[in-house]
């Protein structure tokens, strides 16, 4: 039978070290006073605290019991391989074996939430896809696009709230705006944010010929409601209109579409795949008011040539990933350099290899500002 005794070793003390990062004895004392505050009859006199109660509640037992988990777990496996070594028992080999792979797999997604530092990368994240530079393709692109984040999300087990999409003049979609909504959406996704470079031969030229085509993401977190900013009514135009999915692929056709114009700073929210012009305004007023809030974290951080207030044209020279499709295949990372083969793969939302060396890039002393 193997000795599985070196990789069990290794594999205790990386959860040694995950309660260390994780600070599981302080969390285990913070769970006590938390679960005593949701305790109290009058929690939801005031339900913003209420909210952020609960919220945190949940956080911190999520992370004390997967700690707790992991190592039952790791003890489990470990009395397998002792008890089967006394025995000569190869019989069990495969369990241990397997055993010590899915322990192995879970300590590497606690490893990459330790690289998490931002203030807001535990939130949901408010994203956006733009066609750019290329004409049909490039909105035949930022559907790919996406269709590749839709993906990603649906494989972490995110929800995703879809609120509006705009169709191309021909194929694709000229934008769309969606939500992801798990625990460290945002911290995940801001490693997106920039331009994104397609090379493929493309499907709308009748010569067959090589074309380039650009589409952009962005992403800000989305804020619980005691944090939105106050908005001026006199600030806001708003318009009504009937949307236009595309085909019904995406959302709901309603009749009550709003767009929302922020003047001072000219930002422009639309929602469409509410029921009701109510439900549209309310859900485009916290879209707005994240993207304010951005935009204030931005100002006060005297970033602006960098973040989104200033943003570089979805074209040439600007891209932070390039997706080759012909005369190769190949994904390129521009910022992290890391690359994969398997493009398909990626195009089908598998973009942890990609996240992940962006995170460490980012934690190792690359540029911690918007890649964009």
């Amino acid at each position: 039978m193997r000795d599985f005794t070196d990789d069990l070793a290794g594999l205790r003390q990386r959860v040694d070290a995950a309660r260390r990062y994780l600070g599981v004895d302080a969390a285990r004392a913070r769970l006590a006073e938390l679960e005593e505050a949701a305790s109290k009859p009058d929690l939801w006199d005031d339900p913003d605290e209420a909210r952020r109660v609960t919220t945190e509640l949940s956080r911190v037992r999520d992370d004390v019991e997967r700690i707790d988990q992991l190592e039952q777990r790791l003890s489990d496996v470990e009395t397998l391989h002792e008890l089967a070594r006394e025995e000569e028992d190869d019989s069990v080999e495969d369990e241990i074996s397997r055993g010590a792979e899915a322990l192995a797999r879970a300590l590497d997604t606690l490893e990459l939430e330790a690289l998490f530092s931002g203030e807001h990368d535990e939130r949901d994240a408010i994203c956006e896809v733009h066609s750019g530079a290329g004409g049909t393709d490039a909105q035949d692109w930022t559907n790919m696009l996406l269709r590749m984040y839709l993906r990603w999300a649906e494989r972490r087990g995110f929800d995703v709230e879809l609120d509006e999409v705009q169709p191309g003049t021909e194929a694709g979609i000229s934008s769309a705006t969606f939500t992801v909504k798990g625990r460290h959406a945002y911290g995940l996704l801001q490693s997106e944010r920039g331009v994104h470079r397609l090379i493929r031969i493309s499907p709308f030229d009748a010569n067959a010929r090589r074309q380039t085509a650009f589409g952009s993401f962005d992403c800000v977190p989305a804020l619980e409601k005691a944090e939105e900013p106050e908005i001026d009514p006199n600030d806001l135009r708003i318009d009504t209109y009937r949307s236009s999915g595309a085909g019904g692929q995406h959302v709901n056709v309603t009749d009550s579409a709003v767009r929302i114009t922020h003047l001072p700073t000219k930002i422009v929210v639309s929602v469409q795949n509410e029921r009701s012009q109510i439900q549209n305004r309310a859900r485009a007023m916290q879209i707005l008011a994240a993207r304010l809030a951005e935009r204030l974290r931005e100002e006060r951080a005297q970033e602006l040539a960098q973040m989104s207030s200033e943003k570089k044209d979805v074209a040439f020279g600007n891209q932070i990933r390039t997706y080759t499709l012909h005369p190769y295949q190949l994904v390129k990372d521009e910022r992290t350099r890391f690359e994969t083969g398997n493009i398909d793969a990626v195009l089908d939302g598998d973009l942890d290899g990609l996240i992940e060396s962006w995170l460490r890039w980012r934690r190792s002393g690359g540029d911690g500002s918007d890649p964009r």
